[in-house]
């Protein structure tokens, strides 16, 4: 969820109330969100040392759908609302005077489809800064950049002082080595080809563009440049707080986050232009000579029904009640004329979460309060029961809890140098799922394995007396073509012994009664014709020391058999030619990966999956012949 840092002292004028952190917290509940931190006894303390210190800010956790809501705009806006202090406002396009033929105009050039082919844009006329507000323009940008523009991937804001262009524009796409402007907070030009190799604050957007044979330009009438979307824009358009009419560009692949994002970042700001909530449009030109009006700012219809919100909510709402809940989310609403029980909303440019029904049923059940809501049995009577490998996770945890042993939560993602090589295995490309974007070189896969974290909780506790024994049940995934979500998720159990020796022995042990409280025999060397168990032989793995590892088997159960069939396993059972499943490893873990993981003691490790007992535990459990 993202967190958003607002000026305290300004949020109490803007509501036009001060609250006590207890109070703002619980209305921030009420509403849908969190607070996270209040700085206030920070800043004083800072200041009786004579420190520099900022002024009070909240850091509020916001839903990652709710765009209106990553500025200190959006959020007095909804909370002024949901307080009755105020009403939602009314955002509307002001035309310039001669009305749609005199919009703004910029054209795009065909070139465009090859590499960022959408464009929308809007600007904000008269407009007063104050350095506050224009830290928070800047920061809203940034937030939505990071969030639904996916790092700029998908969609880019540029913002700039019209007063310094002259209309109409053009929306290019141009060969790197013809690009040449002087880029935002610079002095000198620089050519396209220049800026993908010399600014390295700029790295991690170049790769967006940096293998096209065309860039993405913007110009105005005289050919200068506004922007490089979505690297960087001119210096020759660099808005300030002294700036007063704003000219915002957005390029995208994406027609319906670019509408998203235009519409988020004008009706947020216009409430400083000199009216304030109105927009002025501009005219985009298509290759094609079609033309679209931007931003489309118009309310969405939708219906919804008391009966529906009761049905849910378990209240005895009538229409007219509803419709004041609503009201309070900011929606604006009237009663149907021929339906008592209809209720028509017009859901707002600043709502593009509101896709259905039930998202209006939330909304109304938010504005009454989550805590009101009336207890109730349900329609139906139900039992429950846990999963098969859940309980079987359960059984795990319990018995090697009681054995003395820890359990940890490590994070399910990790970096590929630590599912791979640093466990000294190779990356065959068809096993770990890949995070396309990950936001850090620490969260790139998602486990294959539960050594890993296992291994780095042993890192981050070295000071802890000796002999450290964790263990965790948790899931791994794997890629896996053949099912349509193309990945798998298996429940595995994994501990680590770590002590001045290394305790193959101990987590030897701890396997056998695991498989104990299974009700899983132990299958021994001269037991060849055992119809189900486990047992242990040694492999070897680039994990483990030479010679100390050793994989874990398994043999199932079998079902109803012919005759021919129980002779068939006779055979093989005599033979060594049995069907047994790898579930698992187990040994002591090779000196390079503890040195990896900066871990100066010897350590075993155990590993094996939960998924094959499923089946058996369900018929022991259910006492299914």
């Amino acid at each position: 969820m993202p967190t958003i840092a607002v000026d305290k002292a300004d949020l109490w004028e803007r509501l036009g109330q001060e609250f006590s952190s207890e109070e703002f917290d619980k209305l921030l509940f009420e509403y849908g969100l969190e607070l996270d931190e209040d700085t206030t006894e920070e800043v004083e303390e800072a200041r009786k040392k004579g420190l520099p210190a900022e002024r009070p800010q909240l850091k509020i956790e916001t839903p990652a759908n709710r765009y209106d809501l990553l500025c200190i705009e959006g959020i007095s806006r909804a909370l002024g609302t949901f307080l009755g202090k105020t009403p939602a406002p009314k955002y509307k396009l002001v035309y310039p005077p001669g009305g749609e033929a005199n919009l703004l105009t910029i054209g795009l050039h065909p070139d465009t489809a090859k590499i960022r082919p959408l464009f929308a844009g809007a600007i904000l006329r008269n407009v007063k800064f104050t350095p506050r507000s224009y830290a928070s323009f800047i920061d809203l940008q940034d937030k939505l950049h990071q969030n639904i523009c996916r790092r700029r991937q998908l969609v880019s804001i540029g913002t700039h002082d019209l007063d310094t262009l002259t209309p109409p524009f053009r929306y290019e796409a141009r060969p790197p080595q013809d690009i040449k402007f002087v880029p935002l907070n610079k002095q000198q030009e620089y050519t396209a080809e220049q800026l993908m190799t010399s600014e390295k604050h700029l790295a991690r957007y170049l790769h967006i563009i940096r293998d096209s044979p065309v860039y993405p330009i913007i110009y105005d009438a005289e050919d200068h440049v506004l922007s490089m979307p979505p690297i960087i824009n001119s210096e020759h358009s660099k808005i300030t707080f002294n700036t007063r009419n704003v000219f915002i560009d957005v390029t995208a692949t994406d027609q319906t986050k670019l509408d998203i994002v235009v519409n988020m970042v004008a009706t947020m700001f216009s409430e400083y232009c000199e009216e304030p909530f109105t927009i002025e449009p501009i005219k985009v030109v298509l290759p094609d000579g079609t033309v679209r009006v931007t931003p489309d700012i118009s309310e969405r219809e939708a219906v919804a029904h008391a009966s529906y919100i009761n049905s849910c909510t378990k209240l005895n709402l009538n229409a007219q009640e509803a419709s004041t809940l609503l009201q309070k989310m900011s929606l604006r609403t009237e009663l149907s004329p021929t339906n008592p029980d209809q209720i028509i909303v017009n859901i707002p440019a600043t709502r593009p979460d509101i896709l259905h029904e039930c998202d209006i049923m939330e909304d109304a059940a938010i504005a009454y309060g989550f805590n009101n809501l009336p207890d109730v049995f349900p329609t139906t009577s139900t039992v429950a029961q846990p999963l098969a490998v859940s309980k079987l996770s359960d059984v795990i945890r319990r018995e090697w809890a009681l054995a003395g042993w820890v359990e940890v939560l490590p994070l399910i993602l990790c970096s590929h140098e630590e599912n791979f090589e640093w466990l000294n295995h190779e990356d065959d490309n068809n096993t770990a799922i890949k995070i396309a974007n990950p936001k850090s070189l620490e969260f790139q896969v998602v486990r294959t394995t539960l050594i890993p974290g296992l291994l780095k909780t042993i890192r981050e506790n070295r000071s802890h007396a000796l002999p450290i024994r964790i263990f965790e049940t948790s899931d791994v995934a794997f890629k896996d073509v053949k099912r349509e979500r193309q990945a798998r998720n298996e429940r595995h159990a994994g501990a680590v012994w770590c002590n001045k020796t290394a305790g193959f022995e101990v987590v030897h042990g701890l396997l056998d009664r695991a498989m104990k409280m299974l009700e899983v025999p132990r299958i021994s060397s001269t037991d060849s014709q055992a119809t189900t168990g486990y047992y242990i032989k040694e492999s070897s793995d680039p994990m483990f020391f030479p010679g100390r590892a050793a994989t874990i088997y398994y043999r199932s159960a079998p079902g109803r058999q012919s005759k021919f069939s129980a002779f068939k396993q006779k055979v093989e059972s005599v033979l060594h030619a049995t069907d047994d499943v790898p579930i698992g490893i187990l040994g002591i873990l090779h000196p390079s990966v503890l040195e990896k993981f900066e871990i100066g003691f010897p350590c075993s490790a155990l590993e094996f999956t939960l998924e094959p007992f499923k089946k058996q535990m369900h018929k022991v459990w259910t006492n299914e012949e």
